[in-house]
Order: C-alpha cells, then sequence, then structure tokens
C-alpha cells in the first residue's frame, strides 16, 4: 500500500501501525528504510523476520534529534556531539553505548547502538508524529527496506517490489543521496570509520576536531554494524568491476555474440553488439551515489546476467560509491 505522505492521514495511519508493532516503510535521503518500533523487541523482530536478515545483525534506530537520542545511547562523546551538530539532520550514524534495557533487538544483543537522524521531510514529519503520540514512538529501527544482502531501495516503487501491497509504503519520491549513510563509531576513545558514505574523511576530521581512524588502527574490536558485511548490496546477475581497457577487451573478445550484458561506465566504449545494454556512469560522484542502487535494479530487470562496472575513481568523494560495488561484486 503505497501512501502519499502529503495527507496527513496517511503519517497518521503509519503512526497507529508502528503503535501497534507493525512495519512501515519510509523515505529517507540515502535509501528507503523498513521502519519499527526500535524500543519493542517484538516489533523489531518482525524486521528481522521480513529481511530474511539475522537477528545478531543490528539495525539503525532513527530519531527526530539528538536530544531524543539520549532515550536510546547511555553517554555521547564530546566528539559524536560535534559530528551531530555538523551533519544531522544527514546522512550519517553514530555507534554509541547502548543505554541499558534499551533496543536490545535494535542493536543485535550489543553494548553499542547506530543512531541517526535523517534529513527527508517525510522521516522527519514521521519521526515527530510518533514522538508526540499516545503511547509515544521514541525512534525507529529502519535498515534498508529490501530483502536482506540485496540492493538498497531508493523508491517506492522499489520497496514494492520486495515486499508486495501489504506494506505501508510513504512515498517520498526517489532519495537525493541514494547510498545509505556514512557510520562512525564512536565507542572506542576515537572516532572511527566502519562504512563509509557520501561524507568524506576530510569532512568529518573538520568536524569532529580528531582523526578519523580506520578498524583496523584499534586494537578494540569494531562492533557489528549494518552494511558492513564483505558481501552486501548484491542484484541477482554477478557484478564485476573493471577498469576501462579490460571493460573495451572483453567486449572485443566477445564481439556480435556478447549477449545477456549490462555496462555502466563513465569511458565510452565501443560495443559490437546491439545486445549489450549501456548506461553511463555519472563523472560526479554524488549523482553516481544517487543512481546507484536504480541502475542495478534496472540492469536486473531487463533480465542481464552480468554487470560490468567501471572501477570509480581513487580520490575520496567516490569512497562509498566504490565501497557498494566492491561489497556488491563480491556477493
Amino acid at each position: 500500500m503505497i501512501r502519499d505522505p502529503r495527507d496527513p492521514a496517511a503519517v497518521q495511519e503509519a503512526v497507529r501501525t508502528l503503535q501497534a508493532g507493525g512495519l512501515v516503510a519510509f523515505p529517507t535521503e540515502t535509501v528507503y528504510g523498513l521502519g519499527a518500533d526500535a524500543g519493542r523487541d517484538a516489533a523489531v523482530a518482525g524486521i528481522f523476520a521480513a529481511k530474511g536478515r539475522p537477528a545478531d545483525h543490528p539495525l539503525i534506530v532513527h530519531v527526530p534529534d539528538l536530544a531524543a537520542a539520549s532515550h536510546f545511547a547511555d553517554d555521547i562523546p564530546e566528539f559524536a556531539r560535534r559530528l551531530a551538530q555538523a551533519f544531522w539532520p544527514g546522512p550519517l550514524t553514530l555507534i554509541l553505548p547502548r543505554r541499558a534495557g534499551v533496543a536490545d533487538a535494535a542493536a543485535g544483543g550489543q553494548g553499542s547502538i547506530g543512531v541517526r537522524c535523517p534529513a527527508h521531510p517525510v522521516a522527519h514529519a514521521l519521526l515527530e508524529a510518533c514522538a508526540h503520540a499516545t503511547p509515544p514512538v521514541l525512534g525507529l529501527a529502519g535498515p534498508s527496506a529490501n530483502k536482506f544482502g540485496r540492493v538498497s531501495p531508493t523508491t517506492a516503487a522499489h520497496v514494492r517490489s520486495e515486499f508486495g501491497d501489504g506494506l505501508l509504503v510513504l512515498d517520498g519520491g526517489p532519495c537525493e543521496v541514494g547510498i545509505e549513510s556514512t557510520i562512525v563509531d564512536c565507542t572506542r576513545g576515537q572516532p572511527v570509520l566502519l562504512r563509509p558514505g557520501v561524507l568524506t574523511v576530510q569532512q568529518i576530521e573538520a568536524a569532529g576536531g580528531e582523526r578519523l581512524a580506520m578498524p583496523h588502527e584499534v586494537a578494540q574490536a569494531a562492533p557489528r554494524a549494518s552494511g558492513t558485511l564483505e558481501a552486501h548490496y548484491a542484484p541477482h546477475a554477478k557484478v564485476r568491476l573493471m577498469d576501462a581497457s579490460a571493460l573495451q577487451a572483453a567486449l572485443d573478445v566477445l564481439g556480435a555474440d556478447a549477449a545477456h550484458i549490462a555496462i555502466w561506465s563513465r569511458a565510452i566504449l565501443q560495443t559490437p553488439s546491439r545486445n549489450v545494454l549501456r548506461r553511463r556512469m555519472p563523472d560526479d560522484a554524488r549523482e553516481a551515489a544517487r543512481l546507484l542502487f536504480a541502475v542495478l535494479r534496472e540492469f536486473d530487470e531487463k533480465g542481464v546476467r552480468l554487470i560490468w562496472v567501471e572501477v570509480p575513481p581513487a580520490d575520496a568523494a567516490w569512497d562509498g560509491v566504490r565501497d557498494r560495488l566492491r561489497r556488491a561484486a563480491a556477493a
């Protein structure tokens, strides 16, 4: 059931569904989330069941502001506060020490919890309505609204293709960012990057006032976090990353016999076969991020068996796109 969130009745229907322990899909600026009341373990269990997601793989809790994060976090370090002040609402998730007895299922049983404040106006309206409802819903556990390990959804139609018409979906249009949030671990005494996104390391360091470490640089083991499995974000077709010269060489070898192949590249390639589906990758990293999952889904819908993607540039702006493509290719 796709609903127009400009209708106040649609938002109230979503709130009632969440209060009753049900699931609602909602747009964020990154991807669409599959939401449940983060404070009710039974409701969160519905997310794991619907997605086919392992119950020990934690979820990100969406909150309307930094003050609301304190309901789930036992202590918020100063550098985490600086990052929230700089980037919330926005595509940044902070891993924080979890308040005892709160959101155990959403945290995957860990002593930490991932929290973020989304920037999408529909997500914000839903979170505010939930917080002011009776009884209140103080945060939404909200992983991407797709089956576990598959391509994340960036439109309401993508969500419906995953779960059918039985799920209430608030349609906020195409997602502006297009890939999931950057995740920074704030539980180990210094900020640690667990997942790149559209925010660069340089931006995070400038806002937080501290160097951002990588997981292998810190002795203490990293907490489990969303979207950090080696294989993830995978379409049904096999993804292979190649540079432009390797792409052209592979096309030349196959010649007119090339079939069931889709290519996403910045380079202009010579494709001797009309059976090769081509889409041009934008030169701008943020635009490529916005289109990435939609392009992979389009290729799957066309029934291709192989998706060949040109390796993104090495500069920091492309880290999030490169991360998602690497994990898609590993599946």
